[in-house]
């Protein structure tokens, strides 16, 4: 990982994690996952850390989603990196057992894992820039590691439509369905964070850590052996035409070109 690519901070009661690549978009490499869960740990040990803020660096993108290069590294021993592909949903399951609220600050593109990642967060405050979306399909591959936090936010339908379209929600969109806790100006974007943030910070800490649990474990029956499932067909998904085609199309900046569906 580049030096400084997840960055935590605090200010005041308020854990500030950020994935800090902007010239690819805040993408999700699987040193920035392993950076990300180091935060979210820092920030469940720190008794002073109140609520954890999860951003982006710059106003382009929260975060565009994996780090497709890294997926289409044919040199990565395979068994690794089938282990690592666990990484995305054990950060998520690390954020719903942080026991402190979380917020994802979106002001413009959070796509595929970054999508994910901002649905695994409590509250999603949104600039009215912000765009949405699980494209994973066209480029050959399919969003498994996701299905889990959209589904705390999105009806089965909802999110299956999302899946096989791939196609991308406007901010006014994604308000009006559901997923999006507030939706503001972009140059009022930190001070809706600020406030909501104030209000988390004046509940009562422990009632909030047992409560929240409570909810995410209600939610979350049988989460490993869901997870483990999502894995191996993301892993099997990997080794297939469509995925080897989508990938290179998308190294070389151009239209895949896919066989048929046998």
């Amino acid at each position: 990982m580049g030096e400084n690519e997840v960055i935590f901070a605090k200010d005041g009661q308020i854990g500030v994690l950020t994935i800090n690549r902007p010239d690819q978009k805040n993408a999700l490499s699987n040193e920035v996952l392993a950076g990300l869960r180091e935060g979210v740990a820092r920030a469940r040990a720190d008794r002073a850390v109140r609520v954890l803020l999860l951003r982006g660096t710059g106003d382009e993108a929260f975060c565009a989603g994996g780090d497709l290069r890294q997926m289409n590294d044919a040199t990565v021993d395979q068994f690794a990196a089938h282990d690592g592909r666990s990484q995305l949903a054990l950060l998520f399951r690390d954020m719903w057992e942080l026991g402190k609220p979380t917020i994802a600050r979106v002001p413009g593109y959070a796509l595929a894992g970054g999508f994910g990642l901002a649905a695994a967060c409590d509250f999603i405050i949104a600039s009215e820039r912000a765009v949405f979306g699980v494209p994973e399909v066209t480029v050959g591959l399919w969003p498994y590691m996701i299905t889990l936090p959209l589904l705390h936010w999105l009806s089965p339908k909802q999110v299956l439509n999302l899946m096989l379209t791939g196609r991308r929600v406007k901010a006014a969109e994604a308000m009006a369905m559901g997923f999006v806790s507030e939706l503001v100006q972009p140059e009022k974007l930190d001070d809706a964070i600020a406030a909501l943030a104030e209000r988390l910070c004046v509940a009562a800490p422990q009632s909030v850590a047992l409560g929240r649990t409570a909810f995410y474990a209600a939610v979350n029956h049988d989460l490993d052996s869901r997870i483990r499932m999502l894995q191996a067909h993301l892993s099997v998904s990997l080794t297939m035409p469509d995925a080897r085609e989508g990938l290179a199309a998308f190294a070389e900046k151009r239209k895949p070109q896919w066989g048929d569906s046998s």
